[in-house]
């Protein structure tokens, strides 16, 4: 297994191994690994010649300085994930320093309007930070497919645009959701929930699917009704939001239409620790 600190020795490195036909995939990640993560890797690994993983908490997503910090940072142990599916991976584990170059500030970016939805209206400035890193790991990469899961269903759509807009020539790969046996999406957050916190936080998903079926005979105020009493008596749980948009653009709708694409997005605090998940309400 490869393991590059520097952008410099792993475009150095890379460059002796690219040729004209060979593919190269990425999967970048802020570590803490999980199975959901490792499922990316696998499949990446599986339709490309070489695989490219990064790890870097990017400072310029967080707009919670708290968070920033607590972030899990388990660069050790995730080598060792790794190691287990193969050799054959590289890593590059950048500074801070290495990707910003002493400048650790975020570019502006226009999604035509998908920053301002969801994540972006509840964490200011979020997406101009995805967007920064993001467009800063392919240029050093300069991967053939990257891969995305959808649990950050918004993020796969704006990177997608990033990619429209600025014509970088990258596949964009969405991939299914990862959970756990009691449906909770897996994040790399989940770590810092108590045992009894990451049992109880099934109740996510359970009223993700409850409002799913709620959505077929009922309106998008009326769906949305019920989440909000669903978590209205839950103590332990704070819903942050719960929205219904259209896919493709992300806005939220009023009323439902037989040719569009509609998704359910949720973003729910568990003692003060941040969970998100989508459903397709197809």
């Amino acid at each position: 297994m490869h393991i590059f600190y520097s952008k410099a020795a792993l475009i150095a490195y890379l460059k002796t191994i690219k040729t004209t036909n060979s593919t190269i995939g990425f999967v970048p990640t802020m570590g803490a690994l999980h199975q959901g993560h490792l499922a990316l890797m696998q499949r990446s690994l599986k339709e490309n010649n070489d695989t490219v993983v990064s790890i870097f908490v990017n400072p310029t997503q967080f707009n919670n300085a708290d968070d920033l910090a607590k972030y899990p940072r388990t660069l050790e142990e995730d080598i060792k994930k790794m190691r287990t599916l193969s050799d054959k991976i590289i890593l590059y584990a950048p500074s801070v320093e290495d990707i910003y170059e002493g400048n650790t500030v975020s570019q502006t970016f226009d999604f035509d309007g998908l920053e301002n939805q969801m994540e972006g209206k509840f964490r200011p400035g979020h997406f101009n930070g995805v967007g920064t890193i993001v467009k800063r790991l392919f240029e050093i990469v300069t991967p053939t497919n990257a891969y995305f899961g959808e649990k950050d269903f918004q993020q796969l759509q704006i990177v997608k645009k990033l990619v429209e807009k600025t014509g970088l020539p990258v596949n964009i790969v969405g991939c299914p959701i990862f959970r756990e046996d009691n449906e909770l999406a897996m994040s790399s957050r989940n770590e810092r929930l108590t045992s009894q916190e990451r049992k109880d936080a099934s109740i996510i998903y359970k009223v993700l699917t409850e409002a799913k079926e709620i959505f077929q005979n009922h309106t998008p105020q009326e769906t949305i009704e019920f989440v909000e009493n669903s978590f209205k008596d839950n103590k332990e749980f704070e819903l942050e939001y719960f929205v219904i948009a259209d896919e493709s653009t992300l806005l939220s709708i009023d009323q439902k239409e037989n040719d569009k694409k509609y998704r359910a997005f949720i973003a729910v605090f568990v003692n003060s620790i941040r969970l998100i998940d989508t459903i397709s309400l197809n």
